[in-house]
Formats: structure tokens, sequence, C-alpha cells
């Protein structure tokens, strides 16, 4: 991702967030640059280190930023930019979450809300996996492939359509086949998903590498390119050498540091199973690669991290809802023999959507509406608001969210003041 659609982003960082025009000299921009990544580094390692998941592309924004303004004034920076940028920081979590939400919601409603999860797994599944085909194609095809092979969006759309309706007629054969040995529970269903996100965390680590690679060489590139020009240039092309590096650098720091981050995002903010992080991986995936192609440098560990919380918020929101419909089904039989509720709870919780909605409407109109006082429903709701998303770990990552700018910037212009006092003692 980071050496074949990482060049628009860096080209955004290097010289969108400060005007090079205000920088007086060379030298001061290269000083500038080499400030920027000091503190980027610094920031990313210590926070890294004391296990707060904050995001590369803030640390780098924010340490391109102070930096340009300790060498070029309030005026050096690009307000307006950083005005979009910081929007695409607020929308992009949000995205983030309400793109995982909306596919858990629809794996939920078309698959284990079915009465026979099997046979709706082999209709739904395969669209699931022709659709992240036809992201991947599509998106391949117009950044990867577009030095040797220039085509337009359109017909980049359309070879990726070929490609993701083939992946899905490839994947409806393979679930037939195992159908046969797949139980009628939702631990079958999970196993489904196992490839698929696989597949998802390849999609979604191309997309890392185009972004968070990509954001942290562009003061690298900046460098490189002032260097062999002789002077500070508004854009140029990004040398191959530079994104190698990135490459090489964030492969060690997964090794390094991986497991750590892996854990808070994996497990300690809610529970994940394989169908609700391949809903966050393909949210993740999709959100970055739009925004890599806009040349937006938002940030996937806060895209990433929003599909965490839409997905945690969206099991809280239906486990409240489900238990205030029992609630409701215990109140309408009210008097009636425990086994008889019991019995129709089980029928219930076994009937799909369509025909748990009959169920209650039609035990609606055949009993008196149930007469729930208003501290009754207040208990209610306090009994089914089981919070699956822990707040301590949502406040620690909003903080680190907040800080990191702010932090990183201040760092860059005290490491830029230090280089100058060095150069002039």
């Amino acid at each position: 991702g980071a050496l074949i659609a990482g060049g628009d982003v860096v080209s955004t960082i290097r010289g969108g967030i400060i005007d090079p025009a205000a920088i007086a000299g060379s030298d001061r921009f290269i000083w500038m640059m080499t400030a920027a990544l000091l503190a980027g580094a610094l920031w990313l390692n210590f926070a890294t280190a004391v296990g707060a998941p904050v995001s590369t592309t803030h640390s780098i924004v924010g340490a391109v930023l102070g930096a340009g303004v300790a060498a070029g004034g309030m005026s050096a920076a690009r307000w307006e930019v950083m005005g979009g940028i910081a929007a695409s920081w607020v929308i992009s979590p949000v995205i983030g979450g309400l793109v995982a939400a909306g596919f858990l919601y629809w794996i939920k409603r078309v698959i284990t809300y079915q009465a026979d999860m099997v046979a709706a797994a082999q209709r739904t599944v395969p669209v699931l996996i022709g659709l992240m085909a036809f992201a991947f194609s599509t998106y391949l095809i117009l950044k990867g492939l577009n030095r040797v092979w220039k085509v337009d969006f359109l017909t980049a759309c359309l070879i990726g359509a070929v490609a993701g309706v083939l992946t899905g007629v490839l994947m409806r054969f393979s679930l037939r086949s195992r159908a046969m040995r797949l139980s009628n529970d939702k631990q079958s269903i999970n196993a489904l998903f196992t490839v698929p996100l696989i597949c998802a965390a390849a999609l979604l680590s191309f997309a890392h590498g185009a972004n968070d690679v990509a954001n942290a060489v562009g003061p690298l590139a900046a460098i490189a390119d002032t260097v062999l020009r002789g002077e500070v240039s508004g854009s140029a092309g990004v040398p191959m050498w530079i994104m190698a590096i990135g490459a090489i650098g964030i492969a060690l720091g997964l090794a390094l540091y991986g497991p750590r981050l892996i854990r808070t995002v994996g497990s300690e903010i809610t529970e994940l199973d394989q169908m609700r992080a391949f809903c966050i991986a393909m949210s993740a995936a999709v959100t970055v690669i739009i925004a890599s192609q806009l040349g937006l440098p938002v940030s996937s560990t806060h895209i990433a991290l929003g599909g965490v919380f839409g997905v945690g918020f969206l099991r809280e929101f239906i486990k409240k809802s489900y238990g205030q419909m029992l609630e409701e089904i215990r109140a309408h039989h009210s008097g009636a023999d425990k086994d008889v509720v019991e019995a129709f709870v089980t029928r219930f919780e076994r009937a799909s959507v369509k025909d748990k909605r009959d169920m209650l409407d039609q035990l609606k109109a055949r009993t008196v509406p149930a007469s729930l006082s208003k501290q009754e429903r207040k208990q209610m709701r306090k009994v089914y608001r089981k919070a699956l998303v822990k707040r301590s770990a949502a406040l620690k990552i909003i903080a680190a969210w907040i800080v990191t700018v702010p932090a990183s910037a201040l760092i860059a212009a005290m490491i830029y003041y230090m280089i100058f006092g060095i150069v002039h003692a």
C-alpha cells in the first residue's frame, strides 16, 4: 500500500499543511521537517509505550504544523487545509462506526436472525466477499496500476464489478460444499467469516500502508526533495526509496509494538468475534481507501477504532431492545403459567425477524396492553442496559486523540528552536 498508493497522501503532508514559500530559505525548511520527523517519532513511541493508541497521522500533521509555525510564523500554516483535515478526523471515525454498524446489522438481520442461518449464510456471505473483491480490485486498478495502465473511474468500477461477481460465485460454490457440515447456530456461521476476515485484514493492511506509512515519511520526502533541488518546492514526485523506508519501518514497528495495540483494539474496548471483526475491517478499509483516493490524510487508527465503537454500541442497542421485548412478552402473559410463558419466549428467540414482529403484533392484538408504571419501565431499562463498550477505554482513547496534535506540535516547535539555536550558536 505504501509503495503503490501512498503518493497522493505524501504530497498533502509535505506541501499542503505549510506554505513552503513562507519558509525563509531551504535550510530552515530542512530544519523544520527534521524537527517534525523527530517530534512525531518521539510522541508516537512515548504514547505507544504507555499504552495510548494514538494516531500516526495526528502526530505527523501536528508536528509539521508546530515546526512550520515555529519556522515561518502563524501565516505559514494553511489553516483552510488544516480545517479540512481536522474535519476529516472528526468525520472519519463517525463514518467508520456507522459503516461497521451497518454491515453488522445487515449480517444479523439477513443471517443470524433467520430461522435457517446456514441457508441465509449461503445467500449472503458470497455477496459480502464479492463486495470486498469489488472494492479492492477497483482501487488497485485506479491507484496501483495507473503507472502502466491508464483507465477512467467507470472502467475501473466495471472491471472491479466483474472481479467481485466472479469471487462471489466461487465463494457460493465453496459454501455449498461446506453447508452440509454446518450446524444451525451462530458459532458455525461465525466460522464462515474466518477466511473473509483474513482477506479483509489484508485489504485493511494495504489501506494502512497507503496512509500511515505515507504520512510518516512525508517530512522525509520534503527533506530529500529540497536537498536534491537546492530550493523549497511546492510539489514533486516521491522517490520509491523513501516509501520503501516507510514500508520497512511499519513492519518493524508492528513486530515491536503490535501485540500491545492489537490487544487494546481487539479485546479491551468490546468483545469481538469473526463477524464483528470482519465488519470493522471492511469499514476501516473502505473508508481509508476512499480517503487515500481523495488525498485526505485521515487516520486509519481512528477509523478502525470508530468501527469498534460502532459495533459495540450497536450490540448494546440491540441487547437493550431485545431485553425490553422479552419483558413486554412477560408483561402480556401476566398471570399465565410459567411453562407457557417460557415456551412462547423460546419460540420467539428462534423465530426470524419477520416472525418475531408478527408474534408481537398477534400478542398485542389478543391481550390487554401491558400496563407498566414509570418506575417499572425505568427498572426494566436499567436491567437490560448492559455496557458492552468499556467506557474507561473510550475515554482514554478520546483523551489521546485530543492531546496528540498539540503535544506533537509543541515538541516539534521546541526541537526546531533547538536546532536553530545549535546552528547559530
